[in-house]
């Protein structure tokens, strides 16, 4: 990065408006991707067989389902897919693509239904209040997954926390925004020499508040998913972000801001994990209205139960 591509500048925030999705029962019954992949009508099919002939499809032949095909298919037929691009990057849980729609290039990320990290999956949605009574059936932990993933997107964007922006979501496949250039996706904290990392350490640390204060705790924080896009630092994989209500909330923030500090620390930076933590619980106000610091104060987590809620 250049002196001039470090100047990282804040979002304003948007107000709250209430509680979000917070209590919202998450839908994870059959979308019309499942009824697509039953029909299996001779237009689906020809989509499916130009989809798993096509070279950045055919190594996941095996574990794309007939209904993930019917996600990509359901998916084109709304305008959100055009053109599909190659692979950005394989992981154990997911695929990412590079796609057109219309003229501009999204992501579409591609959860593998028998994902090999089942268990690690299931450990970030139990406790999650907004995704009680899923229960074991893998389908429906990706549908959540997928679907939580988009949610927590849009609340992290509300409070003013750069990630790419939610397109559309079809059963185990999320569209969303693309962070890159025809060059290539936009390169990790890890990949880039950081010229002034104090202001980079300073605006993970403002985002890592500004979630916390929107009663999210990313989960996985580190310099491999945090991007450099346009001259502005951007936080990514937000699919294990729990609630502050999450049993492990406290424990995830705790890793969070070790991971951040310790990279920054390497880096020069006078950052220490205590430090970290002590400035995201003294100014963030994730259940009252008080602002305690400068930028973001979303509030969009309620006070009390469901149960007291429903009381009011």
């Amino acid at each position: 990065m250049s002196d001039s591509e470090a100047e990282f500048g804040l979002l304003e925030t948007d107000e709250a408006e209430g509680v979000g999705d917070e209590w919202e029962e998450i839908d994870v019954s059959d979308t019309e991707a499942d009824r697509i992949a039953r029909k299996r009508d001779r237009e689906f099919s020809e989509f499916r067989k130009r989809i798993k002939d096509a070279d950045q499809f055919k190594v996941e032949a095996s574990v794309f389902d007939d209904a993930t095909y019917g996600a990509l298919y359901k998916l084109v037929q709304d305008g959100h897919i055009d053109a599909f691009g190659g692979p950005i990057s394989t992981g154990k849980e997911a695929n990412v693509y590079t796609a057109l729609s219309g003229d501009e290039e999204v992501a579409v990320k591609v959860y593998r239904i028998n994902a090999s990290d089942f268990k690690d999956m299931r450990g970030y949605l139990d406790g999650d209040p907004r995704f009680e009574g899923i229960g074991s059936d893998k389908k429906k932990v990706v549908t959540a997954w997928v679907r939580k993933e988009s949610s927590n997107l849009k609340r992290a964007r509300r409070a003013g926390v750069r990630t790419p922006e939610p397109i559309a979501v079809e059963r185990n496949v999320l569209v969303m925004e693309y962070l890159g250039t025809e060059e290539g996706r936009a390169k990790r904290l890890n990949e880039v020499h950081i010229e002034n990392p104090e202001t980079a350490y300073e605006v993970v640390k403002e985002y890592v508040r500004r979630l916390y204060d929107a009663g999210l705790v990313h989960g996985d924080l580190s310099e491999y998913n945090v991007v450099f896009h346009e001259g502005q630092l951007y936080i990514i994989d937000l699919g294990q972000a729990v609630t502050i209500h999450h049993p492990n909330a406290d424990e995830f923030l705790e890793r969070d801001c070790r991971n951040v500090a310790n990279f920054f620390a390497r880096q020069g930076v006078d950052a220490t994990p205590d430090e970290l933590l002590a400035y995201v619980k003294e100014y963030a106000t994730p259940k009252d209205d008080d602002d305690t610091a400068p930028g973001s104060d979303d509030d969009a987590v309620p006070q009390g139960t469901p149960e007291d809620r429903r009381e009011d």
